[in-house]
């Protein structure tokens, strides 16, 4: 399997609340790959959804969500750093981004009471973003770079683009530091199309329950409690199709699906999604299997649910 475009889409600069970058890449991938597709979409974007992007495929029943925001760092004052969601703290990671001055590349400074801050030859603008630097490892069996999640999340979802025929592909924002678009994009969706279920394509944990190489998890619950009759429906779905999957039970950790269950809107949604380790990291690792499996079971499900 060619993974060039997730190597592509993990060097796309897209912390939470700037997300505009991967916007306009996805737009750009999706009108110059389209009309190879099965079904050619409607593009869902504009004001009213401020960066996020959906794709309409024919008579959708679900919608797929992808979230397009990474973990990083938003800089301070006096090269003081503020958390963007919940990255892996240490000392000597690489940091990148951009402002006023041009190109930064930098280092992340944790003291002994973990308060954060860069090594940097000059100030870099208050405001500015930075993300890790990318280094993309890639072995027979696993892949390992920063921002798997969830940009690998991303990747599976536009192959299920290419062979799917009805369907809603949701591409949202600000994931990681709780949510913040997915409340307008439920309305919107329950409202003008009438879809009620959801998958969401994000990436998990390895586990001492799920572990690498033996498929995609499906997750029971996490923070969130998913209604576990849809839960059961798409485990018997994989079941039929002697697909490689894992259950997941785990009391932590969220997704969009949290914020599809504390919407206003009568949602069904399952996390769906290859583990990974080292997570939040520059060094997050999945396994080849998992995200063949994956792929494999979006499209079944779709085809399904």
């Amino acid at each position: 399997m060619d993974y060039s475009l997730l190597e592509k889409l993990q060097e796309i600069h897209a912390p939470a609340g700037d997300e505009v970058q991967m916007k306009i890449f996805l737009l750009n991938y999706v009108k110059e790959n389209m009309q190879q597709w099965v079904s050619i979409p409607e593009i869902i974007y504009g004001d009213d959804f401020q960066d996020c992007l959906m794709l309409k495929f024919g008579k959708p029943r679900t919608a797929i969500f992808a979230h397009m925001d990474s973990i990083g760092f938003t800089v301070r004052y006096g090269k003081q750093l503020v958390k963007l969601g919940g990255p892996v703290l240490k000392s000597g990671t690489l940091l990148i981004g951009h402002d006023s001055g041009g190109a930064i590349e930098t280092e992340l400074v944790v003291s002994e009471t973990k308060k954060l801050s860069y090594k940097f030859h000059r100030d870099i603008d208050p405001g500015t973003n930075l993300t890790y630097k990318p280094n993309w490892r890639e072995t027979d069996q696993y892949i390992q770079n920063c921002y798997m999640d969830n940009r690998l999340g991303i990747w599976s979802a536009l192959q299920v683009a290419e062979t799917l025929k009805d369907g809603l592909i949701v591409f949202s924002c600000w994931e990681e530091t709780g949510g913040g678009s997915v409340g307008y994009l439920s309305k919107y969706i329950y409202e003008q199309m009438g879809v009620r279920q959801a998958l969401i394509s994000d990436i998990t944990w390895v586990t001492e329950g799920v572990h690498h190489g033996k498929g995609v998890a499906i997750s029971m619950r996490d923070s969130g409690i998913p209604r576990k009759s849809y839960v059961n429906r798409i485990v018997s779905i994989a079941r039929a199709n002697d697909l490689m999957f894992q259950l997941e039970v785990e009391d932590a950790g969220g997704s969009d699906g949290n914020a599809l269950q504390k919407s206003p809107y009568p949602f069904d949604w399952c996390f769906v999604g290859a583990p990974e380790d080292h997570v939040h990291s520059p060094d997050e690792k999945v396994h080849k299997d998992d995200i063949i499996h994956m792929v494999r079971l979006y499209r079944v499900l779709m085809e399904s649910l």
